[in-house]
């Protein structure tokens, strides 16, 4: 099973071991469950967690930044986009998460503002579902008995 994480998933990953972000990155991280990757989405990946701020809340310097990154870089499975058909969301970072979900043939697209991919989208995709992470958790522990 291969997934899309949207860029608030892995920071709250990172925010805390307490949730079930942090739950779906140690799925990753063990090779349970395959993790989509875009040089546009690794690029935000980047820009969120290298902000100041950022690294404020989650207590990291760059090096440790750099460290995740690397991760993501390595468990990540590339995916080309293409661009002959555009989701048309609100948000164009929104967009680039749909391209990635649906070219990478993810099952789940994980995020925590569900509403910023459904409401007033005319997404017809009926092989990518659109979860939070704790949903996602719900499912996954329900058909794998855990």
């Amino acid at each position: 099973m291969v997934v899309t994480l949207d860029t608030n998933v892995l920071f709250e990953a990172l925010y805390s071991k307490w949730g079930a972000s942090y739950q779906i990155l140690r799925l990753i991280r063990h090779g349970e469950i395959g993790m989509a990757i875009s040089v546009p989405l690794f690029q935000e990946y980047r820009d969120v967690l290298s902000r100041s701020e950022s690294r404020r809340q989650l207590r990291l310097d760059e090096a440790s930044v750099e460290v995740i990154l690397q991760f993501v870089a390595t468990v990540g499975r590339p995916t080309d986009i293409s661009y002959s058909w555009r989701p048309n969301l609100k948000d164009e970072a929104d967009n680039m998460v749909v391209e990635l979900a649906v070219g990478s043939r993810s099952e789940y697209l994980i995020t925590s503002n569900v509403r910023d991919f459904t409401e007033g989208a005319d997404l017809k995709n009926d092989d990518l579902k659109i979860v939070t992470p704790k949903q996602f958790m719900q499912e996954w522990r329900r058909s794998h008995g855990k």
